[in-house]
This record gives structure tokens, sequence and C-alpha cells, in this order.
């Protein structure tokens, strides 16, 4: 009876937090007590809330309490602890069905401390004692509880497995290798086991780096996200800028229309009203002649008459009316006109550029595959395909654009281009108008002599030699030279024969974010000829470059 009032004493100086007795007990504004260091960890998780609960009854306390140890509390502990009353267990010390159980207890067991893989049995801390006493004990192994003790015994021998055979890689037992598996190549698992270790070390090694190596890519890919909102930040403000720009350019422009439509208005208005008032001052003017006429008629004195007669025959001078032309509702028709072909040019131009614009978006693309996504068939390239156009701006004035500018000739003629500072004025070369970012993919067939099939920045040099601003000749530009039935890779003036089937139409792929260039030689089947693997720092720019009289290139329509 005694024994269990001394239980019942001792849970009443457990911390309901850890189980245990109170260490640096503390008594909190609701009356229940916890180890000090127990409740700061309880409440350091409920910091971010800023609300701070007692984990038995939930009263809550706002601001954190300050804590100070119950020395009276903290005694009483100490007293319990020296008179060996806490050795009787409390109710957490027994086994719950998920613990490991001490084999030796009888009744109600107690929790196992530590298991022996020699006697393949589990042991409170009373029960284990003399394995830390006993000498032959001493030399057992033993490891935390355990519940797959049995998993150790050989089911065929009834002994325990301290072997392993490599060759049917399982555990077995000493007497194994006598039978089933004679012959067989074992060793001790201790042996084993320190071979696999080294080996779950190489591989927790490899996890380790893989964790570093894919922790640098999350980071890496944060900063991409941070990097396409940024731009795409940018990209909608500046757009919204430039849309915002033109409609109030459209404004103005309707104002405009508008206010010299009316002020014409006015002006052919007043006119009109100037005639139509100096018609009807004439009218009143003949209606009283005729009046008067009228009078003079029924005069019966033939004398009178004949006096006043040649005052009332006549007539004032009749107002000129024979520039009065009248066009119903056809007076700014024309005007109408006008406006509607601006429309249609806007609607054409908006048009064409429209694609450009939508393909251009489409055009970013996070590289979140390998250089080997490249596409592999000439379908997957199509689905990349740009209508290349080139600029009238940067060609040579040696060189007659046609086709809707999609097609180069070199003529012994000059042209009369326009001066401008983008034109190539020594260079048989010229650019595209569009800017090449993203995939892009397009097609080039040539006539004659040799061509340069490439891509420049647009700050690639427009004036001096070849070795200056020919393509392929500096580090803003990368051209392959077809000609003579062979191929060879230029840039930054280093050639290199590149080596394919010959034909007279190449194909260019560009992946501007993975840094890949792609030349392709087109006919029935589409060759690889050489590949460029570097980062570009500024969109690119088609060009190309004619080395002969008569010759021609074209970018081709793929769609």
């Amino acid at each position: 009876m005694a024994q269990k009032g001394v239980q019942l004493d001792r849970a009443k100086f457990c911390c309901s937090i850890c189980l245990d007795l109170l260490k640096d007990p503390v008594a909190i504004p609701c009356g229940h007590s916890y180890c000090m260091n127990c409740i700061k960890a309880h409440w350091d998780v409920e910091d971010q809330k800023k609300i701070h609960s007692c984990p038995r009854c939930r009263q809550t306390f706002t601001p954190r309490p300050v804590l100070l140890k119950n020395t009276m509390l903290a005694d009483l502990v100490e007293e319990l602890k020296k008179t060996g009353l806490q050795a009787a267990p409390a109710d957490h010390c027994y086994a719950g069905p998920e613990d490991v159980a001490c084999d030796v207890c009888t009744g109600r067991k107690l929790k196992a401390l530590k298991s022996c893989l020699f006697c393949l049995a589990s042991y409170c801390e009373k029960h284990l004692q003399p394995h830390y006493d006993v000498a032959p004990l001493k030399k057992h192994k033993l490891v935390e509880p355990s519940k797959k003790l049995q998993e150790n015994i050989c089911s065929r021998h009834d002994e325990v497995m301290k072997m392993f055979c490599r060759t049917d890689q399982q555990c077995i037992c000493y007497l194994c290798p006598v039978d089933e598996h004679k012959g067989h190549n074992t060793v001790s698992a201790a042996a084993e086991r320190t071979e696999r270790q080294r080996e779950l070390e190489v591989s927790r090694q490899n996890i380790q780096q893989r964790i570093q190596d894919r922790q640098k890519d999350v980071k890496v890919l944060q900063q991409e996200v941070e990097a396409i909102n940024g731009s795409a930040d940018k990209a909608v403000e500046d757009s919204e800028k430039i849309f915002t720009e033109l409609i109030r350019l459209m404004e103005k422009r309707r104002s405009d229309v508008k206010r010299q439509l009316r002020s014409q208005q006015d002006t052919e208005v007043s006119r009109v009203k100037e005639l139509q008032e100096k018609l009807e001052q004439e009218i009143t003017e003949l209606k009283r002649k005729d009046a008067e006429l009228k009078q003079l008629s029924h005069t019966e004195d033939h004398t009178q008459f004949l006096h006043n007669y040649p005052s009332l025959s006549a007539l004032s001078e009749s107002t000129d009316s024979s520039s009065i032309k009248i066009r119903p509702l056809r007076y700014f028709e024309d005007v109408t006109a006008a406006v509607s072909e601006v429309r249609d040019k806007l609607q054409d131009v908006l048009t064409e550029k429209w694609t450009n614009i939508l393909e251009t978006v489409t055009d970013v693309d996070v590289l979140l595959s390998e250089p080997d996504s490249e596409p592999k068939t000439r379908t997957d390239f199509l689905k990349y395909s740009r209508e290349i156009k080139l600029d009238p701006k940067t060609a040579n004035t040696q060189l007659l654009l046609s086709e809707g500018n999609r097609k180069a000739t070199v003529t012994k003629d000059e042209q009369s281009y326009s001066r401008h500072p983008d034109r190539f004025t020594e260079c048989w070369q010229v650019l595209s108008r569009e800017s090449l970012t993203g995939r892009c993919y397009w097609e080039v067939e040539w006539r004659g002599g040799g061509v340069y099939v490439a891509v420049a920045y647009k700050n690639i040099s427009r004036a001096g030699s070849w070795d200056e601003c020919g393509f392929g000749r500096n580090d803003k530009s990368w051209a392959l030279h077809c000609r003579n039935n062979s191929y060879n890779l230029l840039y930054n003036n280093v050639q290199t024969p590149v080596s394919g089937p010959w034909s007279s139409r190449v194909g260019v792929y560009l992946d501007h974010r993975a840094g890949i260039l792609s030349f392709y030689s087109i006919s029935e089947t589409m060759t690889l000829l050489h590949r460029v693997q570097t980062t570009f720092t500024q969109p690119l720019c088609a060009g190309l470059r004619l080395s002969d009289y008569g010759s021609s290139a074209e970018f081709c329509k793929v769609k």
C-alpha cells in the first residue's frame, strides 16, 4: 500500500512533456509545472503564433511568460531522488504495443533498454545489469531495442546467423556451409558488414554530393524564376508604355483629322451661307421689282406708264451661280478613303509583325533539359521554323534584294540605296531584319559561286575590310562557307574544315539559350554538318555573304 502511494507521489513530480522527473522545475501562470527546457522548447515552437499555451490545460498567455526556477519544487524532486523511490516504475516505463518489451520481466513488462545480439533477447534496465557486471556477458553485442531479433536465427538449424554467403547473398549460421551452402564463398557477417559499410559510406558521399548539386540546381532555378519574373514584368511594363504611346499617337492623329475636318467644314459652310445670303437678297430684290412691274402693268395712264417704265425695268446685276456644283454626301469621302488606307496599312503591318511578336514570346524557353534535346527529324526542326527577311538598310550596294527581301544577288551595278550607318560598305553581305532568340530554324538555298551562311551580333562592324567585318572573320559572327563542293566553318578568323554530303541547301538550327548553332545539309535526307556549342551574349541575326558576281542566296519558305 505504501509502495503504491510512493508511485503516485512520484508521478506527480514528472514533467508531462518529457515524462521524466522534473529538471529545473518551473511553474507557469496556470499552475502546472514543467522542466524549464521542456516548456521553453514548447514555447519556441509557438513563437511564430505570438501566443503561448499550457500543454495540459491549453490556457494561453500573451506575452510569453518569464520563467523562474521553482526552488521548493526542485528541492522536493532532489529529496525524492535521494530516497531511491524514483526506481519505482511509473506507468510510462511499462512497454506499450509499439515498444520493445523486456524478455525477462514477468507480469506487466517494462520497456527494454537494450537488445543483445548474442542472447537474442531484450532487457530492461534492471535485467540488463548482468551484461555490465558479469565478465562473460560483457563480451556480448548490445544494440538499441529491436523487435526483429528472431530474424537473426537460422530457420534450418536454429542457430544465430553470424556468417554471410556471398554466393547467395544471404546471412547463414555456422552449420549452413556444411550442407546447402557447401563450397560457397562465405565470410563472417562482421567482415561482410565492414565491406558493405565502406560501400555505404561511398554511397552516402555520392548522395551527399548529389544533394549539394541538386541544392545548387534548385538555387539556380530559383534565380531563373526571379529572372523570368523580372524580365516578364519589365517586358510587360515596356510593352504597355509602347502601346500607350501608339494609342496616344493614334488619338492625336484622330484629333488632328477631326479638328481639320471641322475647320474645313466651317470654312466651306461659311462660303455656302455667304452665297446663299446673296441669292436670298437677290430673290427679295427681284420679288420687289416684280411687284412694282405688276403694279405698273395695271396703270391705265399711258403717259405715266411710259414715264416710269425705264426706271423699273432696269435689273441689278445677277449673282454668278455657275460655280455651284452639287455633290450630295461626297464632300469629304476622300478623307474617309485616306483614313481607311492608313487603317489598312496599319492592319497589314500589325498582321505581319504580330506573328513575329508571338513567336518571340513563345521562343522564351528555360533550358531545363540537356543539350541532346535538339530536334531529331526535319519535321521536328520545322516546328521552330522562322520566316527570315533581309534588312535593306544593311545590304551592301552590290546586292540586289528580291523575292520580298528574302533573296540577295550580287550585281555589277550598284543599287541606289540611301546612306545608312547599318550598311556594309565593303563586304557583299547583308543581315536579317529579325532578331533571333530562343529556338529558331531556317534554310538557305544558293546558286552560282560560294556563299557564307551566317549568324552575327547586331554590333558587328559595318565599315572596313573583309577581315574586319566579314562573317566568320571576327568574334561577333559564325559562318559556314559553302564552295567547290566543300564546307568550312569560320569563327574569329579560324577556319575549320567540315565534312558531309554536298547540297545547295543548308539548314540552320539555333538554340540561343542552350548556346547551340547547328548546320545541316538538306537533300532527300538531313545530315548534320557541324555543331557549335558556345554562349551567346546577345540576340543574333541571320546573315548572307556572297563571293561572285551573279551568285545568289535565298531564305526558303519551309512552313
